[in-house]
């Protein structure tokens, strides 16, 4: 049975190309990828990783709202009592880093990070 993940871009943000990439490497790595599309809610992603029953969540935010954005998907899934782990990636300033890791985002990665780094570490955290 493939691993499922589930790739979101959450808020208004419009750039998707990157989760695009992502989410393919992810698929070519032979994990099974729902991707979202552009302009979800936080609840229509806890909503759609429950559905799919997913094993991992990747986030992806390019508009600078991703504070706020992700604080939202991780505080669902706590309200939901549903234990996915939850990546990020965009345009992360590097001092956000450790908010968003004490919010419960297990890994970030921010732009130049590479696929060979985000397919091992998604494979790691959906073998815990």
């Amino acid at each position: 049975m493939k691993k499922r993940i589930l790739i979101a871009k959450v808020g208004l943000d419009g750039h998707d190309r990157g989760a695009k990439v992502v989410a393919r490497a992810l698929k070519n790595a032979g994990f099974e990828v729902i991707y979202t599309g552009i302009r979800q809610s936080p609840e229509q992603v806890v909503e759609t990783a429950i559905q799919e029953d997913v094993m991992l969540i990747g986030l992806s935010c390019l508009s600078g709202a991703h504070i706020p954005l992700f604080r939202r998907v991780m505080e669902l899934l706590r309200e939901k009592n549903v234990d996915i782990p939850v990546f990020c990636g965009g345009t992360i300033p590097p001092d956000d880093i450790p908010l968003l890791k004490k919010m419960g985002i297990r890994e970030v990665f921010g732009p130049g990070s590479s696929l060979k780094d985000i397919v091992e570490k998604a494979k790691e955290m959906v073998a815990e």
